[in-house]
């Protein structure tokens, strides 16, 4: 508009602007294409492409085996690393970096030949290559048959294709993690007695949980992946060995150098407000000499003596249970930890970036964030706060301010954020119950409130502003939630936290709840019930279940829906699949890219891409679809498509084979045991029907989206094609 003559420009004012309108218009519309041509330059390099020019590129490349495996696992690196593949074609380090790129998951390569037992040419000796291993060498025995094993074998002949064989000279192993390391960066320690004593657990549950390392970035593209680059289980004895020998070189005056303990460590502590040095840690077997007499765990000595220079050594920690002991004598103290622990995906609280979702739910509505409250332990930061007054120590004390506020604001939309990863023992029940009013919503979610800086450079807090990124607090109680009556029924979300206790939604009129990201204590192990239990009314009640480990859920036959995502829903006692998990006779259900461990009974049913371990019993049969998922035959449902066992059983004709195969298709999961790393996770020896049985060709249940068959198959195809002629690789998981 600018480079008009001004005549027309003062003559277009004068007549109301209809010319500056126009003028707009086709600017806004040249941006779009200005937009797009630099958008079309951009696809021309696999580093600024956008995703859906990938596979053009690679089929541009010869790349062969490129099937997409979903939205979240890109295969740009794939590609953009294929021309390096094929200079280094064959070679181990190359085959790991393929099997990363295509995978996503971390990988090491083991040429089986180097641990084959050989009699050695005297001229080409292998002093490495021992026929008998040193007994006397603890870590390295630890190692065997682990993808770092290098003890010699004797020759398998058996095909590694299937991975029955593996010690042969053509033979090439490829190692992958399926479990991923996900680092607290700083959480409460949980005293292991009701009365401190100075034994503290890693989990604020009270629950032995084994630390996972914190995998390091590979920067020589020719090096092969070792222990401290993969997501595994920490190990006492490489860890004791390096701190060992930490304290040795400072007692001899010398500068130390670290691994596990370097610029990242695995695992830090904080005693009282202070961070411990790593020569002030000691690696202990804190196991219990005997089961029945849990006050036995060892304790550390307080001070070491390394060349008659004494160090003083402040806790001990056991990293394959996950406790803490303070040398016997010092007085107990707040315990604070930084460690990694294992789980299979992005499910369940956890410190994992969970914006995606909670976004799209903040946005719901169209509303804004009109009232913001923070809740920390942390002393410190609520002094260094903007305006301290939006801080407390208590979500009780929050949800007693969001009251205050809610009863006097007509569509108050509320958001507490919990700032920290400390655990908070309080219940949020009777005077403290969460009340959410008509036309109104509150949001509670585990989050950091960031500080910005105006033009002056003065520190403000904005409402709305929340980062649900590296924070996993734990909740030790119950909440009981109510909606207050009103035309416009009122909303509750949830989001980021463990809660050892029951979620009740008490008699009231709530619109909806919401759990995203959550881990309900199921009980089992810790002997605590968990449950999601409206009481009588809330008809207009819907409850989202997405993202979360639940324990048991019972409904009215008042509420009307319930929905459960990519979540574990488990009966109470530890995923037993003959109790309630899910009990909602008057409810519609439905259930997608779901593990239920144990019985569900619906008014109506509908599922897809799920397991459900327990008898299912629908009310309605008439309406309603279970789609390619594990149902026991025994089960009521609506129609059913492509489900399993159904699917086999109608393949074979001779009936006498229905048991077999009933028992053969029965799912077969890691661990049943809230906590474990392995929880819901489907095993290796799980039928092919289960592994690879979705619609689009996944796994059953709640890690559908993790996509592993296609990421496996895609890797398959890809060995084939960079393989040396002779040569045979199997793939092993090794969680």
């Amino acid at each position: 508009m600018k480079l008009l003559p001004a005549v027309y420009r003062i003559r277009d004012d004068a007549q109301g602007g209809s010319l500056a309108g126009l003028m707009d218009i086709l600017a806004g519309q040249a941006q779009v294409v200005d937009g797009d041509i630099a958008q079309l330059y951009e696809n021309w390099f696999i580093e600024t492409c956008q995703e859906w020019v990938v596979p053009y590129i690679g089929d541009l490349l010869g790349v062969k085996g490129l099937h997409s495996i979903g939205d979240a696992f890109s295969q740009r690196a794939r590609v953009a690393n294929t021309l390096l593949y094929r200079q280094r074609k064959g070679t181990a380090a190359m085959l790991e970096q393929l099997a990363r790129d295509t995978t996503l998951w971390p990988a090491k390569v083991l040429e089986f030949f180097r641990d084959l037992e050989t009699t050695q040419f005297v001229n080409h000796r292998r002093l490495g290559n021992l026929r008998t291993p040193d007994l006397r060498n603890v870590d390295t025995l630890e190692l065997l048959d682990s993808p770092f094993d290098s003890i010699a074998h004797t020759a398998d002949v058996r095909h590694i294709y299937d991975n029955r064989g593996r010690y042969n000279i053509p033979n090439i192993g490829v190692f992958l993690w399926r479990l991923q390391s996900y680092f607290v960066p700083r959480s409460r320690a949980r005293a292991a007695a009701a009365v401190d004593d100075g034994r503290y657990f890693f989990n604020p549950l009270r629950a032995n949980t084994p630390l996972f390392n914190r995998p390091q970035t590979e920067t020589d593209v020719v090096a092969l992946a070792v222990e401290i680059d993969v997501p595994g289980m920490l190990r006492r004895r490489p860890l004791y060995e390096e701190l060992e020998a930490r304290r040795q070189t400072l007692a001899g005056g010398g500068v130390p150098s670290g691994t596990y303990f370097g610029e990242t460590p695995v695992v830090r502590v904080w005693l009282n407000g202070a961070e411990v040095l790593p020569e002030e840690i000691a690696i202990c077997d804190l196991s219990d000499p005997n089961p029945a007499i849990p006050d036995g765990w060892p304790r550390p000595p307080a001070q070491k003596s390394y060349g008659g220079v004494p160090r003083n050594i402040k806790i001990g920690v056991d990293p394959s249970l996950g406790r803490l002991a303070l040398p016997q004598g010092v007085a107990p103290t707040p315990v604070e930890v930084g460690y990694a622990c294992g789980f299979s995906g992005d499910v369940g609280a956890g410190p994992y970036d969970r914006s995606n979702l909670l976004n799209a739910w903040m946005a719901q509505g169209g509303r804004t964030v009109s009232w913001q409250m923070g809740v920390t332990k942390n002393a410190a930061l609520i002094a260094g706060a903007p305006n301290p007054g939006q801080l407390t120590t208590t979500l009780a004390d929050a949800i007693v301010k969001w009251k205050t506020f809610a009863n006097a604001t007509p569509n108050a939309f509320g958001l507490i954020t919990i700032l920290d990863s400390d655990t908070y023992v309080e219940d949020l029940t009777g005077a403290n119950s969460v009340d959410v009013p008509a036309t109104c919503a509150l949001a509670i979610v585990a989050a950091d409130w960031p500080v910005l800086k105006d033009a002056s450079n003065v520190p403000y807090q904005r409402t709305g502003d929340f980062v649900p990124t590296g924070l996993r607090p734990a909740l030790l109680g119950s909440i009981s939630v109510r909606g207050l009556a009103g035309a416009a029924k009122g909303e509750l979300t949830i989001d980021g936290l463990i809660v050892n206790g029951n979620i009740t939604v008490l008699t009231g009129d709530l619109g909806t709840l919401r759990l995203g990201h959550m881990s309900l204590v199921p009980s089992g192990s810790f002997q605590v019930n968990s449950s999601v239990v409206p009481a009588t009314q809330n008809t207009e009640l819907a409850i989202l279940i997405q993202r979360s480990i639940c324990g048991p859920v019972t409904l009215p036959d008042s509420v009307p829906a319930l929905t459960v995502i990519d979540s574990i829903v488990a009966s109470a006692l530890t995923g037993t699949p003959d109790k309630a998990a899910i009990t909602a006779k008057g409810s519609d259900v439905n259930i997608q890219t779901s593990t239920v461990l144990g019985t569900t009974d619906a008014r109506t049913l509908e599922a897809g891409n799920s397991i459900l371990l327990g008898v299912v019993t629908a009310v309605r049969r008439q309406t309603g679809c279970v789609r390619f998922s594990y149902v026991p035959d025994s089960s009521q449902t609506g129609r059913r498509y492509r489900c399993q066992p159904d699917l086999a059983l109608a393949a074979e004709t001779d009936q006498t084979l229905y048991p077999g195969i009933r028992l053969r298709l029965q799912p077969v999961l890691t661990s049943v045991t809230f906590g474990d790393p392995g929880y819901a996770q489907l095993a290796l020896n799980c039928a092919t029907e289960i592994r690879s049985g979705a619609e689009d060709g996944a796994e059953m249940g709640v890690f559908d989206y993790l996509k592993q068959p296609q990421r496996e198959t895609n890797l398959r195809s890809s060995l084939d094609e960079y393989l040396r002629f002779g040569l045979e690789a199997g793939i092993f998981f090794v969680n």
